[in-house]
Formats: C-alpha cells, sequence, structure tokens
C-alpha cells in the first residue's frame, strides 16, 4: 500500500470539494439545521397537559382538588364544564386530552371516612401521552388521598400520624427528567450515521458516471488506496460536523457533557471511518448517483432513526428486530454517546459497544475494498 497515492486521492478529493462550495456549505449546514429542528420539536416531556375538571360537587373538598390540578405543572385547566357532553365535545375537538369529574357526593363521602369516587376520562387515540397523562393524574391523586386519611386518623385519634414508609426520590444523570438530555447526544449520533452515509455514497458512482473512473483503474492505484483516498477527504468534513454538533448540543441545548472528550472523538472517528467506507461500499455496487443515494438513505435514515434505540427502547421490540438492530452501527454509538455524555463512563464499562463499532467499520471496509477488486478486474 502506497500512501503517496493514497494522498493524491485525498488531495484530488480535497480540490473537488473545494470546487463545490454549495454542496458543502449544505454538509456542514445540514447537521446543525437538523439538530435545532429535531432537538426543538422532538420532546417526549408532557406537561401542560390542557385539562378540563367538571367539579359537580362544589364543596371545599372539591375545590382542592381542583387547586392541586391548577397548582401542578403538569396540567393547565382550561375550564369548568357543566355537563359531560362539554368535555366530550371538547376532547373530540382534540382541544382537551384529560377530562376530570368530582362527583356530587364527593365530599359527604369523605367526611363519612368513605373513599371518594373521581372520574377521569382521557383521549386515548395518542395512546402514549393518554397513559402518561393517566400517570401523572394517578400519582397527583394518590397523594392527595394519603393526606387526607392522615388528616382523617389524625383527627379519630388526636395524635400526629404519619406514614410509615416516606420516600426520598433521587435521579441520577439526568434529574430534571429534561428529554432534550436524553434525545440530542442520541440525535448527534443518528445525523452523523445519515450526513456521512450519504456524503460518500455518491464518489464511486460519480466517477463511473463522469467516465474518469476507467482513468483509475488505469493507474497503479490498489483498491485500498482508493477507499482511504476517498474516504479520508470526507472524514473532514464528517469530523467538522461533528464539532459543530456537539457545540450545538452543549451550547445551545445545554446538555451536560460528563465524560472525557479524547475517548469521545476517538469513538466517533472510527464510527466515520466505518460509516463512510459504507457509503463508499454503496457507490462501488451500484454505478447510478441515484441508485447509490436511495439505497444510501434507506440503509442509513431508517435503520439509524428506528433501531438505535435512539427514541424508542430495544428492549421493548419484538425479539426478531432485537437482532437486527446488532447489525446497526448507529445503535452502538447512541449507547457510548449516552453514556459518556450523561454519565461520564468510560472505556471500562463501554468495552463492549466500542469493540463492535471497530468490528463493523474494519469489515466494512474490508467488503468495500473486495467489491472495487472485483471491479478492477
Amino acid at each position: 500500500m502506497s500512501w503517496r497515492r493514497t494522498k493524491a486521492i485525498a488531495r484530488k478529493e480535497i480540490i473537488h470539494i473545494y470546487r463545490d462550495p454549495r454542496s458543502l456549505a449544505m454538509a456542514l449546514a445540514m447537521p446543525v439545521v437538523m439538530l435545532l429542528l429535531f432537538g426543538y420539536a422532538l420532546t417526549l416531556d408532557v406537561d401542560r397537559i390542557p385539562t378540563m375538571i367538571y367539579d359537580r360537587d362544589n364543596s371545599p373538598e372539591s375545590r382542592e382538588v381542583v387547586e392541586l390540578f391548577r397548582a401542578s405543572r403538569y396540567f393547565e385547566v382550561h375550564g369548568e364544564p357543566d355537563s359531560y357532553a362539554d368535555i366530550e365535545r371538547r376532547i373530540n375537538e382534540s382541544r382537551t386530552l384529560l377530562g376530570v369529574v368530582i362527583p356530587a357526593d364527593f365530599s359527604e363521602e369523605l367526611n363519612r371516612g368513605r373513599e371518594g369516587q373521581i372520574q377521569l376520562l382521557l383521549d386515548g387515540s395518542d395512546s402514549n401521552t393518554a397513559s402518561i397523562a393517566l400517570g401523572y393524574a394517578d400519582a397527583l391523586l394518590q397523594a392527595h388521598s394519603l393526606n387526607l386519611r392522615t388528616r382523617w386518623l389524625n383527627r379519630q385519634g388526636g395524635n400526629d400520624f404519619r406514614p410509615p414508609v416516606e420516600a426520598h426520590v433521587r435521579v441520577w444523570y439526568n434529574p430534571e427528567l429534561e428529554s432534550k438530555n436524553y434525545i440530542v447526544p442520541g440525535l448527534i449520533g443518528v445525523i452523523l450515521m445519515i450526513i456521512s452515509a450519504l456524503l460518500t455514497s455518491l464518489t464511486i458512482a460519480r466517477e463511473w458516471e463522469m467516465g474518469t473512473m476507467e482513468q483509475l483503474l488505469s493507474t497503479p492505484l490498489r483498491p485500498a488506496e482508493l477507499v482511504i483516498g476517498k474516504m479520508s477527504a470526507f472524514f473532514l468534513v464528517g469530523f467538522v460536523d461533528t464539532l459543530l454538533a456537539i457545540g450545538v448540543g452543549i451550547f445551545i441545548f445545554d446538555v451536560p457533557f460528563r465524560g472525557n472528550a479524547i475517548f469521545l472523538m476517538g469513538t466517533i472517528s472510527i464510527f466515520l471511518f466505518g460509516v463512510l467506507c459504507w457509503g463508499i461500499l454503496i457507490s462501488a455496487a451500484t454505478r447510478s448517483q441515484l441508485q447509490a443515494y436511495q439505497i444510501g438513505m434507506i440503509t442509513s435514515f431508517l435503520p439509524a432513526f428506528l433501531l438505535s434505540g435512539f427514541v424508542y427502547d430495544i428492549e421493548n421490540m419484538p425479539a426478531i428486530i432485537q437482532l437486527i438492530t446488532h447489525i446497526v452501527p448507529a445503535r452502538y454509538l447512541v449507547t457510548l454517546l449516552k453514556g459518556i455524555f450523561l454519565k461520564g463512563i468510560g472505556l471500562e464499562i463501554l468495552f463492549l459497544e466500542f469493540v463492535l463499532l471497530v468490528v463493523y467499520a474494519a469489515v466494512v471496509f474490508f467488503i468495500a475494498t473486495r467489491i472495487l477488486q472485483r471491479k478492477v478486474a
């Protein structure tokens, strides 16, 4: 392998990138735009749930429940209807997600020491949001129920009654439970997967369509030299994209960074090498830029977005889909990025994911050189 020939190919690709400033600007701006768009638009936080409370009792006890919902940041009370029909109409119009109905005998049942019933009506068309809203409402009412029972026992016994168990919750790594801290690191990995695969998926196909591939084949250039030379030029672009994406995540979205910067850069470099080689493999296998672009998009965007654990938990997927996720490199990068950013852990814990990422890069590089060798032959 000659580094001189590799350097010549890299220089040729750099000149080609430099002569196309619009494509270069798009390649550098696209990750930032995607990160800003998805970072602000894609959120798993469920708060300010549109709520209507139908208070049929209108007593101090029922108004206390109403004030609990008004004081919670998870609920936004839009009004107090006069009938079930008002709640149904607002739910059908998608203007209300939760309807709370307090029956007319609510305070009477409480004063007798019985359980007061409260009805919750939810719009289940969005099952995920509805289940989260139900959990919030149930937790709020359970806490209020415990408080009411404590006050009732204190009145009956004359002693200060305290619950036998008091839970103190401590959330590690993301104490504010903000979804952006969970989404943005994974989003960086997904964006790099898409951009990197598309950067190199057109290189070899473009050479064939322009008729310059025959000139390259007439030189003593070897397949490995061609792959590394073409990949290295786009590696610089991908690395700049990485720095921009990390900067946006830390300085704009305020995502905490607790890990080792050197380990982060090394991990991303290996990932970029593998994904860029994947783009070259696609470009070498198809001599059409259109086909290369379509295959590159299908094999990068959909697996990275759906099967990397970026948004959807892999453990909740069917067993066959979980097996398929093992061949998606973004899965390992997302795990590494979340561990480095949020937990500050290193190679001692993320060793398996790091090794699998190295194996992926080596295998894709080998296959890409073999395909090019067959093309040359």
